[in-house]
């Protein structure tokens, strides 16, 4: 490309030129000095239109919308502390689990602190849990949902490898499966650390209560069918993941505004259109990085990077950990969807050389980007909660470290035990 236009790239993203617009202007620049005609552009651009798959990203995101602005985060939260709060550190797992199945349907983790963590920090304080326990869980689990369907990271990774063409194939579903024991793994790992740091404390559980029960069961039975229907659908192969996500848009919509009447339909508009803007600037970017990817491959640059790789690295096990180590740092300076856009294409090339699959490679990327929400010094997470619940920054590390730790020994059992991931799939 030429060490000057690298550089003017360079200088763009320093001063805060859209994403977009520097990916746009490299790929440009690329197919411009290996004399291939612009056009190509519009042609990837057009490819990504004809993808079925992303009928699913405006779809699952208006309903995520929608279901933020409805009081599901009350009911979920009233729910699993009813079944789940008799436990032994039982408030812990509601928090652990509503905020992974919010995070999951409303695919914003800063929303799941704002609104679901509002509710459980003062409900943790006042049963006994730490402050500086209750910060770090709250602000930790707000990414939990990132692993499960129908998260839109999980989406945007497999659109961009499928419109890669490698040897190794795999559906959106296997993704979706391969989703859950991690998150899984990760909501275990957390509650056996809840359950160690607060021994000695006195905590209070609530008794299990069937009037309770049923009160709670009553009021979220519009909701609950709601994972079943697209979740069951998804993995037994009834739904497509496209034909899911209509489903869940129009059952979202009847619950929310016509049967619990909590979003107004004069909010609709508004509502669509905040949906509508976040779509457009995932689309945007990723139209043009497919572009990018196309040049990367045309260059043969992922190869060249493995061959370099190859000079000091010779085996999957040290790729596995300075990937790790990559993408903690990215994840902790980029949001999700731009380090997807850009590092996907670098990546996964190389990894499969190594001999991962990319349904593995998709589950440990994402893990390493749910942890960076909350890694020093910039993770997003980190600031919402300050905001949130008014403490400072510094307040936030010192809570979030012990739960990073956790999650980063989840990170090593996701990494090097590839069954954790591909247990339930023939691969």
């Amino acid at each position: 490309m030429g060490s000057l236009g690298s550089g003017i790239l360079a200088l763009l993203a320093l001063l805060g030129t859209p994403l977009f617009v520097v990916i746009m202007a490299a790929a440009m620049l690329g197919f411009y000095f290996a004399e291939i005609p612009l056009t190509v552009i519009a042609i990837e651009v057009y490819r990504l239109i004809d993808t079925p798959l992303l009928l699913a990203l405006p779809l699952f995101t208006f309903s995520g919308y929608v279901l933020a602005e409805s009081q599901l985060s009350t009911r979920l939260v009233t729910l699993t502390q009813v079944f789940l709060g008799w436990m032994p550190g039982g408030l812990a797992v509601v928090s652990f689990v509503t905020c992974a199945f919010f995070t999951a349907f409303t695919g914003a983790s800063g929303v799941t602190i704002v609104a679901v963590g509002a509710l459980l920090f003062p409900a943790l304080v006042e049963a006994g849990y730490r402050e500086k326990f209750s910060l770090g869980l709250v602000t930790t689990s707000g990414s939990l949902g990132l692993l499960l369907a129908p998260s839109l990271p999980l989406i945007l990774y497999g659109v961009i490898v499928q419109q890669m063409d490698l040897p190794q194939p795999f559906t959106i579903q296997e993704l979706f499966i391969a989703g859950i024991l991690p998150a899984l793994l990760m909501i275990v790992l957390l509650t056996i650390y809840s359950l160690w740091a607060n021994r000695g404390q006195p905590i209070a559980t609530r008794e299990f209560s069937k009037a309770e029960a049923i009160a709670a069961l009553k009021a979220a039975r519009w909701e609950l069918p709601m994972p079943v229907i697209v979740l069951g659908g998804i993995y037994t192969g009834f739904f497509a993941v496209s034909e899911a996500a209509a489903v869940t848009c129009f059952y979202v919509l009847l619950v929310e505004v016509f049967i619990h009447r909590e979003v107004r339909f004069a909010e609709l508009p508004r509502i669509t259109r905040e949906a509508m803007v976040m779509v457009g600037g995932i689309l945007l970017i990723l139209g043009v990085s497919l572009a990018f990817t196309n040049f990367l491959i045309d260059a043969e640059i992922p190869q060249a990077l493995f061959e370099w790789i190859s000079t000091f690295i010779t085996d999957k096990l040290t790729f596995l950990i300075l990937l790790n180590l990559v993408l903690l740092a990215l994840g902790a300076i980029l949001d999700i969807f731009s380090a997807i856009v850009i590092m996907i294409p670098l990546i996964v090339p190389v990894a499969l050389r190594f001999g991962i699959d990319p349904v593995h490679l998709g589950i440990i990327f994402l893990a390493n980007m749910q942890i960076g929400y909350f890694t020093p010094p910039i993770g997003m997470n980190l600031f919402i909660a300050s905001y949130r619940f008014d403490r400072s920054i510094t307040e936030l590390y010192r809570a979030t470290l012990p739960f990073m730790a956790v999650l980063i020994v989840a990170l090593l059992i996701i990494t090097y035990v590839p069954a954790v991931s591909l247990l339930f799939l023939d691969r």
